[in-house]
């Protein structure tokens, strides 16, 4: 059962109850799959371009932040045991006071846009800090070059039953990504801004039972979507005609969300639920992301719309990760129409990611033993 009350949360439906033991055995499936040779380096380098290459500790720098990034955008550089055209990262992640450092770093290097930029504001890893002080630092980020905002849930709030302040709380947090993609548009001499994804973090190693992840996916689903539909009303009522009401109105076909054309602002980027902070043990489960991404299977054969995935912390091995891709061709990549909204679906950086520091080096590994027939030593992989 749920911790806390029975409280509802506004018209959020109740959701459907998980068998953890059929999640258990459903997610140990995936791993008796045999991938080889060709397939093998393909689910390789897909891999690496959903990888959300991060540093998240008490030591990090502005240099370290400079090799990592160097690490993202070309991950393969200059060495003879790797083919070459590997594709570059889905993003780099640091705390907010590191996001400056990374844009510049992304910019000297011309990778800026194609390498996100994600960044862990809003009082991460605890999401215990007063809203408002979570929300400053979410614009900060952003305006500091951030692509991309990991937001905390407040899993206090959660397991005390309060959920309608969690919801409140991640649509204040979508919200405000919104309103500075809009402020990016006015910057930039009224030209398109920056289109703001939220992941929105779990924490399921704090939350108990799969019941609970379960019904913390459909809130945070579902809070970012009535954040998204509020931004676009409020842009119908300012429309000046009513092409463009009808515009900021909409609601895109390819699954992506229409914010407000009428201050010529990108469609938004898919939004995320993500697993884990990665402080807090366990992170990241076969069976914890299962829960997730029937949540997300769940929501687009209701409403027709997109949602991405990310697991975090503890995938540590390139066979781990290919194991994961194989239960999200199996959960998600049979259902209709998907591949007409976003091509490849949800095997695409632009909704599903890995949350790794250590995972892009056994990735590497294994793409030089397939590459070229030898292993690599730990010492000849750099640590960014």
């Amino acid at each position: 059962m749920r911790s806390g009350t029975k409280t509802a949360v506004r018209d959020f439906a109740p959701s459907p109850r998980v068998d953890a033991v059929m999640a258990a055995e459903r997610a140990a499936s995936f791993t008796k799959r045999s991938i080889k040779t060709k397939s093998k380096m393909a689910g390789l380098k897909l891999a690496l371009s959903m990888l959300d290459l991060t540093t998240l500790e008490g030591k990090d720098s502005p240099e370290k932040v400079r090799a990592l990034c160097a690490k993202a955008v070309k991950p393969g550089a200059g060495q003879s045991d790797l083919p070459e055209g590997l594709p570059s990262v889905g993003a780099v992640c640091v705390y907010p006071n590191l996001v400056k450092h990374c844009r510049d770093s992304l910019e000297a290097m011309g990778a800026l846009g194609r390498v996100k930029i994600a960044s862990v504001a809003t009082g991460f890893p605890s999401g215990q800090y007063p809203l408002d002080v979570r929300l400053d630092d979410t614009r900060r980020a952003i305006h500091d070059g951030a692509d991309e905002i990991d937001m905390v849930i407040n899993r206090g709030a959660f397991l005390a039953g309060r959920y309608d302040e969690v919801a409140d709380e991640i649509r204040a947090v979508k919200r405000t990504c919104l309103e500075e993609g809009v402020k990016a548009a006015r910057h930039d001499g009224g030209g398109k801004g920056r289109p703001i994804s939220l992941k929105v973090i779990l924490e399921t190693g704090e939350l108990e039972t799969l019941d609970n992840v379960r019904f913390a996916s459909d809130i945070a689903i579902r809070a970012m979507d009535e954040a998204l539909s509020e931004f676009g009303g409020a842009a119908a009522k300012s429309a000046p005609d009513q092409s463009q009401a009808s515009a900021a109105n909409g609601t895109l076909s390819n699954g992506s969300y229409e914010s407000q054309r009428t201050l010529a602002i990108h469609p938004a980027s898919f939004d995320f639920i993500k697993t884990s902070t990665g402080k807090v043990t366990p992170a990241a489960t076969m069976p914890v992301t299962l829960v997730m991404l029937e949540a997300v299977r769940d929501w687009y054969l209701e409403t027709g719309k997109l949602v991405g995935v990310k697991p975090a912390g503890g995938i540590r091995t390139a066979k781990q990760s290919l194991h994961y891709l194989v239960m999200v061709k199996e959960t998600l990549g049979a259902l209709p129409g998907v591949n007409e909204l976003h091509p490849g679906g949800w095997l695409t950086p632009e909704l599903w990611r890995f949350g790794a520091s250590a995972l892009a080096n056994d990735i590497l590994r294994q793409i030089s033993w397939l590459h070229s027939g030898k292993y690599r030593a730990n010492y000849d992989v750099t640590e960014a």
